[in-house]
């Protein structure tokens, strides 16, 4: 009673499949087959992904001959699903797969996982191409925004150890080299300070704040911020160096004709877009000096934007000749012409060669005095790297390697001027 009754004696006790009512009446499909006990079915392949090449029926004498095409991933699918069947049965060819893939190791040359420098100025020139910037970086500022981004690329992957680690700052001062130890945090620091100087120009925030320099010159402001620290700067800094410069960046964007604004470095002044300049040479200069710390390579800034600082410190030189002589060794030649400003008078031809070269005509006897070919005493012919650390005080200027030819006395003149450009 209530149960179901069987068909027949051979069905009583077997359980009764309910079968879904829209398999059969709502025309649901074809019933999947049921699988005998101990049959096996093939999984089916996923959507989307190729089915993997049958192997072909090759012998172990023509397989073995495929391992070296197998190991430089010269073989066809077939082929190569052969061989690793083949591999899976035969010790002797495996070993033999082991050490034919480890020689093709060592003749690939290894790939450097770092971005070349060039590769963000390709990028950027290539997005500009497409679509202008609506207020585009002035021209005279653009070395100053690459530098600047390829120091924080330097930084970015710094750990905390590489921050602390030690740097010697280099400048010349008098006749000979000084230094000024501190740590890469602390170097990045000093960037941020200086670069003040352009900030308070363009009447952005301080990075001082409160903290008051005597003087107001970049070693001033330096030595103020560092001694006003409770401890050694870490790698926080970064930050505020880095939101500091896009702010300048992105400021002389907006107020790219005040490009003559000047630019207070406490003892002397600068036009604003020979400022911006001076900051990419010293951020460059700089940035070298981390690398070293941390024993990483470090290019030399692209050729254009090492021209412009290279003719930055040209026309830096009459002026820095005349600040030499003050305080240093007779004027060249045991006596100076006195030449009227904006007058042709005795000249150094400065030759820069390689990257970002060119050629100056460097007046001797004035500041205001005009160079000149007619009034040529002494050429000096400079790689273009050499003069930038010549400028920047990492070279003395008797280790100079400079062709020389001329007047003696003004060659040591200019290299010295030259050599007394750089400063903390």
């Amino acid at each position: 009673m209530g149960g179901p009754r069987g068909g027949g004696g051979s069905d009583a006790g077997r359980p009764v499949i309910l079968l879904p009512r829209a398999s059969v009446e709502d025309g649901g499909g074809p019933l999947p087959a049921l699988e005998e006990p101990g049959e096996t079915r093939p999984a089916p392949e996923e959507p989307g992904r190729p089915a993997r090449p049958a192997p072909l029926g090759l012998d172990h004498r023509v397989l073995k001959s495929l391992l070296g095409a197998w190991a430089l991933a010269a073989c066809s699918a077939e082929e190569a699903a052969g061989v690793e069947e083949h591999l899976g049965e035969c010790g002797a060819c495996a070993e033999e797969a082991v050490r034919l893939r480890d020689a093709v190791g060592l003749l690939q040359r290894p790939e450097s996982l770092d971005l070349k420098p060039a590769l963000r100025t390709r990028v950027l020139e290539a997005c500009l191409e497409r679509r202008p910037p609506r207020i585009p970086v002035p021209e005279w500022a653009t070395a100053y925004d690459a530098e600047t981004a390829r120091l924080d690329a330097l930084l970015q992957d710094f750990g905390n150890a590489e921050w602390h680690a030690p740097v010697r700052l280099r400048w010349f001062a008098g006749e000979g080299q000084t230094n000024r130890r501190t740590t890469v945090a602390g170097v990045i620091a000093h960037l941020m300070t200086v670069d003040g100087l352009v900030a308070v120009a363009l009447g952005l925030d301080d990075p001082l704040g409160g903290i008051t320099a005597e003087a107001g010159t970049p070693a001033a402001r330096t030595e103020a911020y560092w001694r006003a620290l409770h401890l050694p700067p870490t790698r926080e800094v970064r930050a505020r160096w880095r939101e500091q410069s896009h702010d300048l960046v992105r400021t002389v964007a907006f107020t790219g004709g005040k490009a003559g604004m000047p630019v207070s470095y406490g003892d002397f002044r600068l036009p604003l877009h020979d400022a911006m300049l001076d900051r990419a040479f010293e951020c460059w200069v700089h940035a070298e000096d981390i690398a070293d710390a941390v024993d990483y390579p470090y290019a030399p800034p692209s050729a254009r934007h090492l021209n412009r600082m290279i003719d930055l410190a040209a026309r830096l030189l009459p002026q820095a000749l005349t600040g030499h002589r003050r305080g240093g060794p007779a004027a060249s030649g045991g006596h100076r012409h006195l030449v009227a400003a904006g007058e042709p008078g005795r000249s150094l031809r400065l030759e820069i060669e390689g990257c970002g070269g060119g050629e100056w005509l460097i007046p001797l006897d004035s500041p205001a005095a005009v160079g000149s070919a007619e009034h040529e005493v002494a050429h000096i012919a400079l790689d273009g790297v050499e003069f930038c650390r010549l400028a920047a005080g990492h070279v003395s200027p008797e280790e100079a390697a400079a062709g020389q030819v001329g007047d003696r006395q003004a060659i040591r003149d200019v290299l010295f001027a030259a050599a007394s450009l750089s400063r903390l």
